[in-house]
């Protein structure tokens, strides 16, 4: 199995290839393309490749298959004996992505 650990929106991810995550939002077009380059690990055929942070020869490209908003978190304040409360609540927005294909420039050379 060939795995990596990436970074989107300041948030680790392990991705497997040909396989759908749920990740925050990404402000591009359903059905775009991207490339991820921050890179912190990556597992192929019993070799693992540790980046310090990233991994400069390794992408991984994506495609974005749709936008939904998550389940309501709620918010609620109150303090006691002051008769204050306050209920909020929001969905978060994220984006359902398709890990592609790991892209390797010359990885015999990563030592």
């Amino acid at each position: 199995m060939t795995y990596a650990i990436v970074n989107i929106k300041n948030k680790q991810f392990k991705l497997v290839q040909n396989k759908y995550i749920y990740v925050p939002h990404i402000s591009e077009n359903i059905g775009k393309k991207i490339l991820l380059d921050q890179v912190f690990l990556f597992y192929k055929e019993g070799v693992l490749f540790l980046g310090s942070p990233f991994l400069e020869k390794i992408n991984v490209e994506i495609e974005i298959m749709q936008h939904i908003k998550g389940k309501k978190i709620l918010i609620f304040k109150k303090k006691r004996r002051k008769g204050y409360k306050v209920k909020n609540g929001f969905r978060p927005l994220f984006s359902k992505i398709k890990i592609i294909s790991f892209i390797e420039k010359n990885i015999k050379n990563l030592d």
